[in-house]
């Protein structure tokens, strides 16, 4: 009677570790998808960067600072028209392949993620994290919200991985018990 008793717990035991492990992580399906998007995102910028290749792009933010009515005499439009002169299509080229890659690597993490495959839970981890130190160094330079707000999305997402993954790693040394 008793081992009956046994048998029955060890199989609500078994039973409700395959309902944890099939289970999908919502914010594992969050994170997955926000960097599909960042990657479509991503792949639309380089497109964009591709068709300025043979164009004068002085010309071109000229036009748009008129355009939107932007003091033409600022010191923030010069910056912008001197920084942008600087910009050869070789150059541009070359951004353009930049942020390419940088889509590819969004794209990986992302199709990873929503498969939930351990891997991409490192790899995103791994990548996330080692801009963290960039980030942080681009507040300290320039301080906006814009920049303070995405660096602290990003320290969430490299919190709720290592606390994720240390969380599959003690249910894989459960298993093998």
């Amino acid at each position: 009677m008793m081992e009956a008793g046994c048998v029955t717990e060890v199989q609500n035991v078994e039973t409700a570790k395959l309902k944890t492990r099939h289970r999908h992580d919502r914010w594992l399906m969050v994170i997955g998808g926000f960097k599909l998007l960042k990657g479509l995102l991503f792949i639309l910028l380089g497109i964009g960067a591709l068709k300025l290749v043979h164009r004068d792009i002085v010309d071109m933010l000229t036009r748009w600072v008129i355009d939107m009515h932007f003091d033409p005499e600022s010191k923030f439009v010069n910056l912008l028209l001197d920084k942008a002169a600087l910009i050869d299509a070789h150059r541009l080229k070359w951004i353009s392949i930049a942020i390419f890659c940088y889509a590819g690597l969004d794209f990986i993490e992302g199709t990873g993620l929503v498969l939930e495959k351990t891997w991409a839970e490192y790899f995103t981890l791994i990548l996330t994290a080692s801009f963290l130190p960039w980030e942080f160094y681009e507040i300290l330079r320039h301080p906006t919200w814009v920049k303070v707000v995405l660096t602290l999305v990003n320290v969430l997402v490299v919190a709720y991985l290592v606390f994720y993954v240390q969380g599959r790693l003690r249910e894989r040394k459960l298993d093998e018990q």
